[in-house]
């Protein structure tokens, strides 16, 4: 590994470190150093980990707050959550507090428990502290509340997976109706006629998109999903746990189970187990989210992966651009996603 060593002044201070020498000690270009260290897109992973590696080892050290060319700055976002039970949030948080940290900001973290008068209390005590924007996580589909008090503060935000129905905003998430009519087509291809569809809450545009396309999927292959096997509940693993109950204490369970977060699908699992019930052979559980441990081999659930990480960086460079450059006019960043197949839909994994 090459040596990066750095000087020392006639009076032994050490001289900061320049993004410029950076640059030259990874061997790419100012304008990639820029955008790594700036929290924004249009670098690869590889050749991000590689400039902030390269960058630490240096010594480098993001300019403070007292340095910024903005005097009314303060460095600091906030970051609203529904909760942090549900794995997918914790893991969002962490890649935005990187890409945070990257760029010299600090992150406030705030929860909702998805309760519109909490979203309402959090977005203007974010507003009293002055930060310099938010990513919201925890948008309701049809309450315009909060989005107004950032937007007459002034505030910049940017929402990630659930879109703002009454407000244009920035958003960063997946493209829900598609990754849902792939996985209910997947569930559909091993012949399931008995099928029921768990959420999250329907005021997420999120939860919603994909309850539709589970439907209206099925629906075109023929098999009807009935109203009391299309469950709402909330997005954790006791709501999935909830859900089951309700559809197994019926009177012809069903076959398998498409859920709209790994959580839930979890959730449906324990309950099912706990019923004597086993997975896939007596019913067939899908999710969203593609966590880490759902895809481990001790789960392996069939499952929408969406790019956790991606999606975290990239809602902090909207965020970073929005408050370096106001506009008028919002971008939609949707990130890929992909389907994981795993045991629980009856499939034999590949790399079994």
């Amino acid at each position: 590994m090459q040596d990066h060593a750095t000087s020392a002044t006639a009076d032994g201070r050490v001289p900061p470190v320049s993004a410029a020498s950076v640059a030259r000690a990874a061997g790419v270009s100012s304008a990639a150093v820029s955008y790594v260290l700036n929290g924004k897109g249009g670098v690869s992973p590889e050749t991000r980990r590689h400039i902030i590696h390269v960058a630490n080892e240096l010594g480098f050290r993001p300019r403070k707050p007292s340095q910024s060319t903005d005097p009314q700055r303060t460095r600091v976002i906030g970051l609203i959550l529904p909760n942090i039970i549900n794995p997918m949030f914790p893991r969002w948080a962490q890649g935005v507090i990187t890409a945070a940290a990257e760029s010299g900001y600090e992150v406030f973290v705030a929860t909702t428990q998805d309760d519109p008068d909490v979203l309402a209390q959090v977005t203007s005590t974010l507003a009293h502290r002055n930060v310099d924007g938010i990513i919201l996580a925890a948008s309701l589909r049809d309450d315009a509340t909060a989005l107004r008090t950032l937007r007459s503060a002034r505030i910049p935000y940017v929402c990630l997976s659930r879109r703002a129905d009454f407000l244009d905003s920035d958003f960063v998430g997946i493209d829900d109706d598609a990754a849902a009519t792939t996985l209910m087509q997947h569930m559909l291809s091993h012949g399931f006629t008995e099928i029921a569809t768990v959420i999250g809450p329907r005021f997420s545009t999120a939860s919603l998109a994909r309850e539709q396309a589970f439907v209206r999927t099925a629906a075109a292959a023929g098999v009807t999903i009935s109203g009391d096997r299309k469950i709402s509940t909330r997005v954790n693993n006791e709501g999935g746990r909830l859900a089951a109950e309700r559809l197994f204490s019926a009177g012809t369970p069903p076959q398998a189970v498409v859920c709209g977060s790994d959580e839930l699908a979890i959730g449906v699992m324990e309950y099912a187990l706990s019923r004597g019930l086993r997975i896939p052979d007596d019913v067939a559980v899908a999710g969203c989210d593609g966590l880490p441990h759902s895809r481990s081999g001790l789960i392996n659930l069939t499952s929408i992966v969406q790019p956790q990480q991606e999606m975290a960086f990239e809602a902090f460079a909207l965020l970073l651009k929005r408050i370096d450059s106001p506009s008028a006019t919002y971008t939609s960043k949707v990130c890929r996603h992909r389907l994981h197949i795993g045991r629980t839909c009856g499939c034999t994994p590949p790399d079994s």
